[in-house]
């Protein structure tokens, strides 16, 4: 689960189990988010996480679900702007141990993620 800024340059990341929904740790990580808006793709589409977003004046660009009964309405041309953080983490994955996670904990694994956003930015 990660945060980026408006250049979808990463902000901050949390770790979760693989078995574990990214939902879990959405929480942690707006608390103190201060934004206009919120892109995020289908998975983080909850009601519960679009009051949140409302009642702290973001906007929430999130698509929604197919199977929603009533789909929340989203802007189509700020969705398209996610293209920046698929391209970031793209570079971020071209690190092989962190594209086969080959890190046997988890604290080497953040201070391998760490090392290639660094890496990234000094580019």
């Amino acid at each position: 689960m990660a945060l980026t800024d408006v250049l979808g340059n990463l902000a901050d990341f949390r770790l979760l189990p693989g078995q574990a929904h990214d939902l879990r740790a959405v929480p942690e990580l707006i608390e103190e988010l201060a934004a206009d808006h919120l892109l995020a793709d289908r998975a983080f589409e909850a009601d519960w996480l679009r009051a949140n977003l409302d009642e702290r004046n973001i906007t929430p660009v999130i698509p929604p679900k197919s199977n929603r009964r009533f789909p929340a309405d989203f802007d189509t041309d700020t969705c398209k702007w996610r293209h920046l953080i698929e391209n970031y983490f793209g570079k971020i994955n071209e690190n092989r141990g962190i594209s086969v996670c080959s890190c046997k904990t988890d604290q080497s694994f953040q201070a391998f993620i760490s090392l290639a956003v660094t890496l990234v930015h000094l580019k």
